[in-house]
């Protein structure tokens, strides 16, 4: 496979951006090979800048849940871009697109739009902290809700990837208001929020983790939390900017039945545009200037091309069915990956909650930080190296999820298990 121009041009991008990346996980450290720089990508295929072709399970991260370049989301967003691409004025794409994601997710009777997750997360968290007049912000390790200050602590998959522990440059009085807690231990996590000298605002996770990999919630994990959080006057944050309108078009929040005090959206509302957006309860919204004291604002919040694209996307995602038929695939697809792992892998674990997975090379069960880590990344990234030189675009992290689309046809699945137990052939010694 050629790379010399993806070579050519991150030897460039090194000497003008650091590490040759603008988000470090892209720079492949972790699994032993350069990036290869993407030119253009259609449905579940994308291709790099020396004309190879890759059958796509990053999508963006998350966003193309429909597939890359969807017509209807193209469509509008030509149509907006006609008419200008920023205003920093109110449109009317901003109060269509609030409309849906209120009549989405129950939990949310207001939302504000800003420009990305983290803004979302860093913002939620200052509201809480101004509903409650409390400073401590709980957390669960392995999570991931941005690259804020207060956040990184115990940090996801870009801090695990590239081996440091959170990030020089954040404050020790800032860190000593958070506090990280193993994700799904109930009996920690009731010893934490009781402890009434912790003055705690808010409790934020990700319903389903996936910045570790996927890990999903223990029975009654979320129902104890939330439980918890209510009798004790602490806000409930769900971080949703992987799941929202990902595992059902309500989020995690409507596939458990949990319902948060502040939801916290991005990726799939943007439509592969920039975007991010928080909200809840009224009471609490309310508190957001211009209404209330608590300051949040930015430019290029609710611009006209990055609503076009999440209304035309969640208007794509209501068609009927749409969910099923995603699950049928994902599931048959997952099934079929894990008969070929138990068949060549010593260990292997794969867990899955709707269209996004994660194959762990090693033992299960894996169901925190601590579990996730057992996993073996060095096999994961002569995987990932396998499975890049036959044409598959897998994340460069262990700590990552597979994201499948609409777009993924049959054809693409059985090709890329065909490649998959390849792979496994060549790296099971």
């Amino acid at each position: 496979m050629k790379t010399s121009t993806s070579q050519s041009l991150f030897a460039e991008a090194q000497r003008l951006i650091p590490g040759g990346v603008n988000s470090p996980v892209r720079a492949c450290k972790s699994v032993g090979c350069d990036p290869r720089f993407i030119l253009r990508a259609a449905g579940a295929r994308i291709f790099d800048a020396d004309g190879n072709e890759y059958i796509d399970f990053i999508g963006s991260w998350g966003p193309m849940i429909l597939g890359h370049n969807h017509p209807a989301v193209l469509e509008a967003i030509r149509q907006a871009m006609a008419n200008g691409t920023s205003f920093g004025a109110p449109c009317p794409l901003e109060v269509e697109l609030a409309a849906m994601v209120t009549d989405a997710l129950p939990s949310v009777d207001m939302v504000r739009f800003v420009n990305s997750g983290t803004e979302a997360t860093m913002s939620a968290v200052r509201l809480a902290r101004g509903y409650t007049g409390r400073k401590v912000i709980v957390k669960f390790d392995g999570c991931y809700h941005g690259h804020a200050d207060s956040f990184l602590v115990k940090a996801g998959s870009g801090i695990i990837t590239l081996g440091i522990p959170g990030s020089p440059g954040v404050p020790d009085d800032i860190v000593r208001n958070t506090i990280s807690i193993p994700y799904n231990n109930e009996e920690i996590l009731e010893k934490t929020l009781r402890d009434s000298a912790l003055d705690i605002a808010c409790v934020i996770v990700e319903p389903v983790a996936g910045n570790m990999g996927v890990v999903l919630p223990a029975p009654g994990f979320l129902e104890k939390l939330r439980a918890l959080t209510s009798e004790l006057g602490i806000v409930l944050i769900f971080d949703e900017v992987i799941t929202g309108f990902r595992v059902s078009y309500g989020g995690a929040q409507q596939k458990f039945n949990i319902m948060p005090d502040l939801t916290c959206l991005g990726k799939i509302i943007g439509g592969g545009l920039p975007v991010g957006a928080y909200g809840g309860k009224k009471e609490i919204m309310s508190l957001i200037s211009p209404l209330g004291p608590v300051y949040q604002a930015g430019t290029l919040s609710g611009n006209p091309l990055a609503m076009a694209a999440g209304v035309a996307t969640l208007k794509a995602l209501q068609e009927p069915g749409f969910y099923d038929r995603l699950e049928r695939k994902a599931a048959g697809f997952a099934d079929s990956l894990q008969q070929l792992a138990a068949k060549y892998l010593a260990e292997a674990t794969l867990n899955r909650q709707g269209s996004v997975m994660t194959l762990f090379f090693g033992p299960g069960p894996i169901s925190d930080f601590d579990s996730a880590m057992r996993a073996d990344a060095a096999k994961y990234a002569r995987f990932y190296r396998e499975m890049l030189e036959l044409g598959i675009y897998l994340a460069p992290s262990q700590f990552e999820g597979m994201f499948l689309s609409a777009a993924h046809t049959s054809e693409d699945l059985a090709k890329t298990l065909e490649m998959t137990e390849w792979s496994f052939k060549k790296i099971q010694n």
